[in-house]
């Protein structure tokens, strides 16, 4: 069967598109090329900046809107039926969504759900998140998809007139996520103990009151179900900042150390954070990432990072484990990835990706230290890879 040819990239707009608002729309995107998306606006009336990217989860919204690794980005959901589940307080990621808004295909659906406990729409404004609804986002998603993700500015004005060309240089002037340290905006400030275990259906989340492992996890944008599956693991778990120097770490006399999730470029956050890491992997701790960990304990061994052309966001994303020869299906978000081919020879590739080939996992031979570049908290997401916190414990009880 001949390939499915690639869609074009979305046009330049028309002087026409430029010059006013079409009738009905309060609210655009425009991105750094001068492309725009018109629509009407919901969430926060205002102006985002951020870098334009998509999501392919058909669950999970509100995780997604409060994960720290989404911060200076704009989320298009690829999938067209958004509130539908409403919103609580119990499905959130972090307390202060760190996302700079997001766009979607339909208007906020009501919710019909049984646990929730609101509307997205009032949640948005509560966060002062703005959104943009009633747009194509195939188009978009094949102009990002393409051409890779952009800069955007994303504007809800139902009452002052729209000027696109004013939009287009203040999303040309921003900077973009390539050497920006985001890590700082999203992590704690203080250390603090975290006890909490993963949701279950009837009891919602418990406590672990019987650990037998001590982790310190450094925060550099930590979810919280990251937190909850170690102490489900049955680890007690003592958060502190990304910041955090050898001896702050060291004094909780950890037995292993956890480098969590965050956003932004990971040679940005690394000038701080890769020190501390290479120190640590010599004390022989074990040692698991995900995310922005998995990058940083890659650079601290000595290979190199880079900005992938769209990023992997979405729950559906196949990954092989190449120690078991088994294939998950994970949750991801990101969009820098480990250069597979600057690993030092003591670092194993041990997860790959089957959309792409890039990596995904890594290990260092003869050391309890390994990391994931995916999500294996599965929130939202499968939960194919959670036996990842199960194997960290194991390498902390060989290391006792």
């Amino acid at each position: 069967m001949a390939p499915t040819p690639k869609q074009p990239a979305a046009a330049s707009p028309s002087a026409a598109e430029l010059s006013s608002r079409p009738p009905g729309a309060d609210a655009a995107l425009v991105l750094d090329d001068g492309t725009v998306f018109w629509g009407q606006g919901a969430g926060a009336q205002g102006v985002a900046m951020g870098e334009v990217c998509f999501n392919t989860s058909i669950s999970g919204y509100q995780e997604i809107l409060t994960d720290p690794s989404y911060a200076g980005q704009i989320i298009t959901f690829t999938f067209p039926h958004i509130g539908n589940v409403g919103v609580n307080a119990e499905d959130v990621e972090t307390t202060t969504p760190a996302v700079r808004g997001c766009i979607l295909r339909q208007s906020i659906t009501d919710p019909a759900n049984w646990r929730a406990a609101g509307h997205l729409n009032v949640w948005l404004k509560s966060h002062n998140l703005v959104a943009l609804t009633g747009v194509d986002t195939r188009r978009l998603t094949r102009r990002i998809r393409d051409g890779g993700a952009p800069k955007g500015a994303l504007i809800y004005s139902p009452d002052v007139e729209i000027d696109p060309l004013a939009l287009q240089f203040m999303a040309d002037q921003w900077p973009g996520l390539e050497g920006m340290d985001l890590a700082q905006e999203v992590m704690c400030r203080q250390t603090y103990e975290w006890d909490e275990t993963t949701w279950t259906l009837g009891q919602g989340y418990g406590r672990q009151t019987t650990p037998d492992r001590h982790v310190v996890a450094i925060d550099y944008g930590a979810k919280r179900n990251i937190l909850r599956c170690l102490a489900s693991a049955g680890c007690r778990v003592t958060v502190v900042p990304g910041t955090a120097d050898v001896d702050d770490i060291l004094r909780h006399e950890p037995d292993g150390v956890f480098l969590s999730n965050g956003p932004g470029d990971p040679m940005a956050t690394g000038t701080y954070a890769v020190p501390v890491i290479r120190d640590l992997v010599a004390r022989d701790l074990p040692i698991f990432g995900i995310c922005l960990g998995h990058q940083m304990l890659a650079l601290a061994l000595g290979a190199k990072t880079y900005k992938l052309h769209l990023g992997h966001r979405g729950a559906n994303h196949p990954v092989k484990d190449l120690t078991t020869g088994r294939v998950e299906i994970t949750s991801q978000n990101h969009g820098f990835a480990v250069d597979r081919d600057s690993l030092p020879p003591e670092v194993k590739e041990t997860h790959v990706s089957l959309f792409d080939g890039t990596n995904e996992g890594l290990c260092l031979e003869g050391r309890p230290v390994f990391s994931v570049q995916h999500h294996p908290e599965a929130s939202p997401g499968p939960q194919d890879s959670h036996y990842l916190f199960d194997r960290f414990v194991d390498a902390m009880k060989a290391n006792r």
